[in-house]
């Protein structure tokens, strides 16, 4: 069974899509949703799914074959590769804390009082976890941006 997947662009972030795509497959694999073995959506697939070129998603898929996370099998696809782990607790909680990190210097700059933030961020978490539960389909892709 394939893992259910929520990737998710934004293209008006500054971080380069191939980048994004690479981070959050990366925090799957981290997390232990993907594991030694699983298939990864075909560059062909992923594209359509996420309306970018194919050579975006080939960028990343080379990058993260190069780091050691996926390997491409020619005729079979792309699978997580058999050496990638999960972060243990205390990593988790150190790539955690530089995003939240991040986040509080921006809300900071910004002059967002710390409730804000906290609720902003139990809403996301919140909308994260009711798409798990309502989506029936096993990967779900998202571009934000585009128009605007």
């Amino acid at each position: 069974m394939i893992p259910k997947l929520h990737l998710q662009l934004d293209e008006r972030s500054g971080v380069p899509v191939y980048r994004q795509m690479m981070d959050q497959f990366k925090y799957y694999v981290a997390g232990g949703i993907l594991r030694p073995g699983d298939q990864i959506p075909s560059i062909r697939e992923l594209a359509s799914a996420l309306q970018v070129n194919p050579t975006t998603v080939v960028k990343a898929y080379t990058e993260l074959e190069r780091a050691g996370l996926i390997e491409k099998r020619h005729g079979k696809g792309a699978f997580v590769a058999p050496n990638a782990r999960a972060l243990t607790d205390a990593e988790q909680e150190e790539a955690l804390r530089r995003s939240a990190k991040q986040l509080a210097v921006e809300a900071t700059q910004m002059q967002v009082p710390a409730p804000k933030v906290i609720t902003v961020v139990r809403e996301e978490l919140g909308a994260l976890h009711s798409d798990r539960a309502e989506e029936p389909v096993p990967v779900k892709f998202a571009v934000m941006g585009g128009e605007g």
